[in-house]
């Protein structure tokens, strides 16, 4: 089984962070620059806050006639994030994403955020480990071995 743990070895341990006080505009710009989805909010002291996600934007801030210039962060986050642990699998990630509809998931341990993963991460991890089951039974069919 994959775990999350092997899903961060393959992409990295990487965590784009904003401030709770920095405007929507300013994560925004973070988001588009690292070509990402969603961002970590991370207080003074290092914990996580909460998380912005494009469709955060997009419900809290464009459908109400906000501006994103003069809305803070901490306005508009998702205050309760869902974690995972990087001995899940990422068959159990997918049921917590789906079950929490959640796009994204920061992987806690021992109270550490050591990374996080996404839907795209989760989807692209089951389909190499299919992908090499394939090969690996082609291999045993054909006698190749």
């Amino acid at each position: 089984m994959i775990t999350v743990r092997d899903v961060l070895a393959h992409k990295g341990t990487d965590v784009v962070t904003v401030s709770p006080d920095s405007t929507v505009f300013e994560a925004l710009e973070v988001m588009s620059a690292k070509n990402i989805g969603a961002v970590l909010i991370v207080g003074a002291k290092g914990e996580v806050a909460g998380i912005l996600s494009e469709r955060d934007y997009a419900r809290k801030v464009i459908l109400l006639g906000k501006s994103s210039r003069d809305t803070r962060v901490s306005e508009i986050m998702s205050k309760q994030v869902v974690f995972i642990a990087p001995q899940n699998t990422v068959e159990e990630a997918m049921a917590v994403m789906t079950e929490k509809r959640c796009r994204h998931l920061p992987v806690i341990e021992n109270g550490t955020l050591g990374g996080i993963i996404s839907i795209g991460d989760v989807v692209q991890a089951i389909i190499r480990n299919k992908d090499f089951e394939i090969s690996q039974l082609e291999r045993y069919i054909t006698g190749s071995l």
